[in-house]
């Protein structure tokens, strides 16, 4: 059955995995076709909810099962009043199994199948039946034409279980990619929709199982799991007799001259989240204003790394990077920080330095990279950490034996044992100075409250998610400080204070 977005499967498959479920679900007694039935019966229905006054709808198909969805969806629409037909991009006589039997519906129904040409006039809503889940190279001719067309029309789009072009094991575009206004997927959902450029492409996501066996379903293995209130972790909730010192004392390390802002968001995002106590080391000259701000943060002004040993001593948390900048202060706070034995969460300019060989990386540690800086940590090109975010991820974790959270649009959380999440929450009014500093402080509150490292960074960072989601209904101009109250709501919601 069709899920709203907020009731998604959690688990998130390669293409190999969803054929495995499929095949699966075949031998255990559901035929193939009626599967592919199921799926354009879904896809239907999806269509006519988001455009009910269509009344034409063409089908791009190319040679595959997806093809197949296509030309019984053709069927469909035509037994219900509307104008259909076919763009046969791949030839028909090549179908085999399933996808022939649904093209020879489709002709039985009266749809009118046509060879696709450039020149072919296109119409009512598109559907893209072209390649589905199964393409890993490079998009060709006449595929990469027909994309082409199809995303220049104008034309509302629905694209049959992912966009074709796109990758469904990466989010990464194969050349050409359509770009829809609605995807229907069905059986798993792919880790490429919610990765990439997936986001950008695949608009409204429905997702239908077709009825497969629950028990198998969860059987399957996946590649990640997405985040929302079912998987996101919870702090325990207080004891009445609980005081600031149970919640721990998170010292936050930044703000250079210029950047003093940087320290005091991830500060006061540290306190806002529920830490015991809070102090920030930085530059003397921030302190004023830090503490006509917020007079509960432990300002500490810093000339040198010897005046910071002190306060480690008496933290149970440390927070480095925001606005922490390159110059010798800098490098030696990180340097101090980097041979104390506490729980660490890096970000911004601690990342920099560490890509550069400045320090070693201490254990018991969460980094925050977003793809930039993963590429300098990683020795590659930031193209190369997008194309493929899950191994990028992954691999920081293993490299470093560290938690990570790969920031951007489908942020990650991986653990160097291989665990992996997936946060597709989020706007595009969160790409805004500040965000991280106040995240990188979110998480420092979080683990200095018991958590672990991976859980602390998958609760962070579907809270900051979603406070970023509620504030973006008012567009663009969202700054980083908002977030900050909302967080703390979100929190409460999710686990309360007291039972």
């Amino acid at each position: 059955m069709a899920r709203p977005r907020d009731e998604l499967p959690t688990a998130l498959h390669s293409a190999a995995q969803v054929r495995d479920l499929d095949a699966r679900l075949i031998a255990a007694g559901t035929p193939g076709f009626t599967l592919m039935q199921r799926a354009a019966h879904a896809a239907w229905r999806a269509l006519r909810r988001r455009w009910p006054q269509a009344g034409a709808l063409t089908v791009l198909a190319g040679r595959g099962n997806n093809a197949g969805d296509g030309y019984l969806l053709a069927a469909l629409a035509l037994r219900a009043g509307w104008t259909a037909r076919v763009l046969a991009v791949g030839d028909p006589q090549r179908l085999q199994g399933d996808a022939a039997l649904a093209c020879a519906e489709a002709r039985q129904a009266g749809v009118a199948i046509e060879s696709w040409s450039c020149e072919a006039q296109l119409d009512g809503v598109l559907v893209d039946a072209l390649l589905g889940t199964g393409l890993s190279g490079t998009v060709r001719e006449p595929y990469a034409g027909a994309i082409a067309a199809i995303n220049a029309s104008g034309l509302p789009v629905l694209a049959v279980d992912i966009p074709s072009g796109l990758c469904a094991n990466t989010g990464k575009a194969l050349g050409s990619v359509v770009h829809a206004q609605l995807t229907v997927s069905f059986i798993g959902l792919k880790f490429g929709l919610f990765a990439g450029v997936g986001p950008d492409v695949v608009g409204e996501l429905v997702f239908d199982d077709l009825q497969a066996d629950p028990a198998r379903v969860a059987a399957t293995p996946c590649l990640a799991q997405r985040l929302d209130a079912r998987t996101a972790p919870r702090l325990a909730p207080r004891r009445p007799t609980d005081h600031k010192g149970r919640f721990g004392h998170v010292l936050v390390v930044g703000g250079e001259l210029g950047t003093g802002g940087a320290g005091l968001l991830a500060a006061e995002a540290a306190l806002r989240a529920g830490a015991g106590l809070v102090s920030l080391a930085t530059r003397p000259e921030n302190t004023a204003a830090i503490l006509a701000r917020r007079p509960e943060i432990m300002a500490a002004g810093l000339a040198s790394a010897n005046q910071l040993l002190p306060l480690l001593e008496r933290a149970d948390q440390l927070v480095v990077g925001p606005g922490l900048g390159q110059s010798a202060w800098g490098r030696s706070l990180l340097s101090a920080v980097a041979a104390c034995a506490r729980p660490q969460v890096w970000d911004a300019d601690a990342l920099n330095l560490l890509a550069a060989g400045t320090v070693q990386a201490p254990t018991d540690l969460l980094l925050t990279p977003h793809p930039g800086e993963a590429a300098r940590l990683l020795g590659v090109e930031t193209r190369q950490v997008q194309d493929d975010r899950r191994a990028a991820a992954l691999e920081l974790a293993r490299r470093y034996r560290a938690t990570v959270v790969l920031k951007g649009a489908g942020s990650l959380v991986a653990a160097s044992d291989g665990r992996l999440m997936l946060c597709d929450q989020g706007h595009p009014a969160m790409a805004s100075a500040g965000l991280g500093d106040v995240l990188a402080g979110l998480l420092g509150a979080l683990r200095a409250q018991g958590l672990a490292a991976f859980e602390a960074a998958c609760l962070g960072v579907w809270l900051h998610a979603r406070a970023g989601m509620r504030l973006a209904d008012g567009g663009r101009g969202l700054a980083a400080a908002d977030l900050i109250p909302l967080i703390r709501e979100l929190l409460e919601e999710h686990a309360p204070c007291l039972n």
